[in-house]
C-alpha cells in the first residue's frame, strides 16, 4: 500500500484533509458546513475519490453515514499523515516561537460557552495569524481521537498517554433557591436529600443520580453515597442552574457555573459542611502536540486568564 501511496495512483493530497473533516463531521451537510461548500459538492468530491480509488469508503443512509472498513483505513492513514504534516510545521514554528496552523479545542458546553470562548477571543486578536476552532460536547471526547488539539475538561483524565496540566481549583456544590428551601425545608445532614427532589444531570461517566458526600476530616471523614430523585433532568448544566432558580428543587453542580448566583442570594449553598469531588479544570492534550507552539501558547494564556480559582464561597470549615 505505500508504494501506492508514493505513486499518488488514487491518492490526492488535498483529499486526506477533506475526508478526515468529511468523518469527523459525521454527515455530508455537517462537512460541507465545515468546509464552507455546497452538500452537492461534498458529495461530488466524495465520488471522485472513490472513482480514482475503485473502493467504496463512506455508506450512506437516510441519516447519518458510516465507513466502510476501506474507509477507515483510509482514516487512520490520512490522520496519521495529517498529523505529521502538522508536527513538522509545529516544529518549525516553535523554532521560531511563533504560534502556526490550526488549533482545535473542544470544551463542555456551560463552561465552554461562558469562559472558554471570551479566552479565545482574546487569544485569536493575539495571534491572527492562527486558525482556532472550538467544539462544544456535552462530554470530552475520547483521549484517542484526534478530532482536537487541546481539550478543556474538569477532573485529570484516567490514562497517561495525555498531558493534564491543571489550570484551575474547582468544586461541585449543593445549592438551591431560597424560595425552594422555604417552603420544604433545608437539608442537615446527606441522607435528608433521600427526601427532595433533586435535578438530575446526565453528563460524564459518573453514576446518574448519585451523589458522594464527604463529612468530617482525616481519619474521621466519612463519606456518604446518595441515592437522589427528582421529576427533572437534562444533559445541559445551564438548564439545570435556571431550573434550581426557580425553585424545582437541589442541584449538584461546579462552583465556576454558580458562583455569581450564590454571591448575589439568588441560589443558597446547601450541606456546606460536607464536600463533593473535585472537578478542577484541566487542559489536556496528546503528548505529540507538547512541543507545538499553538498548544504550548493557548495552554499558557488559558491559565494565566483563569482566575486561580471562582468567586469562591467558603465551605463553614474554611470560613
Amino acid at each position: 500500500m505505500g508504494g501506492a501511496l508514493a505513486m499518488g495512483s488514487g491518492v490526492q493530497p488535498g483529499d486526506l484533509r477533506f475526508f478526515s473533516v468529511l468523518a469527523g463531521a459525521g454527515s455530508l451537510g455537517a462537512a460541507a458546513r465545515e468546509l464552507g461548500i455546497t452538500t452537492p459538492a461534498v458529495s461530488k468530491h466524495l465520488a471522485l475519490m472513490e472513482r480514482r480509488l475503485g473502493v467504496p469508503l463512506v455508506v450512506r443512509t437516510t441519516r447519518r453515514m458510516g465507513l466502510t472498513p476501506e474507509g477507515e483505513l483510509y482514516l487512520a492513514h490520512a490522520r496519521r499523515i495529517l498529523g505529521e504534516i502538522d508536527d513538522l510545521e509545529q516544529l518549525l514554528g516553535a523554532s521560531r516561537g511563533m504560534p502556526t496552523g490550526l488549533l482545535r479545542v473542544n470544551a463542555t458546553l456551560g463552561f465552554g460557552r461562558s469562559h472558554v470562548a471570551p479566552l479565545i477571543s482574546d487569544f485569536a486578536r493575539r495571534h491572527p495569524q492562527l486558525e482556532v476552532q472550538l467544539q462544544l460536547s456535552v462530554n470530552p471526547p475520547p483521549l484517542t481521537d484526534d478530532s482536537f488539539d487541546v481539550c478543556i475538561r474538569f477532573g485529570a483524565p484516567p490514562e497517561a498517554r495525555v498531558i493534564a496540566r491543571h489550570i484551575a481549583p474547582n468544586r461541585r456544590l449543593l445549592c438551591a433557591a431560597p424560595a425552594y428551601l422555604a417552603r420544604h425545608g433545608t437539608p442537615r445532614v446527606p441522607h435528608d436529600l433521600v427526601r427532595h427532589p433533586c435535578i438530575g444531570i446526565r453528563q460524564g461517566e459518573e453514576a446518574y443520580g448519585l451523589w458522594r458526600l464527604t463529612s468530617g476530616r482525616g481519619k474521621a471523614a466519612t463519606t456518604d453515597a446518595i441515592k437522589t430523585r427528582g421529576n427533572l433532568s437534562t444533559n445541559d448544566g445551564e438548564i439545570a442552574v435556571h431550573w434550581a432558580l426557580d425553585g424545582h428543587g437541589i442541584l449538584m453542580r461546579a462552583e465556576w457555573d454558580i458562583a455569581h448566583h450564590l454571591a448575589s442570594g439568588r441560589l443558597v449553598q446547601v450541606l456546606p459542611q460536607c464536600r463533593t469531588p473535585d472537578a478542577d479544570v484541566y487542559a489536556v492534550y496528546p503528548q505529540r502536540h507538547q512541543l507545538a507552539a499553538r498548544v504550548r501558547a493557548f495552554v499558557d494564556h488559558v491559565a494565566a486568564a483563569l482566575p486561580p480559582r471562582a468567586a469562591r464561597v467558603p465551605q463553614a470549615s474554611e470560613a
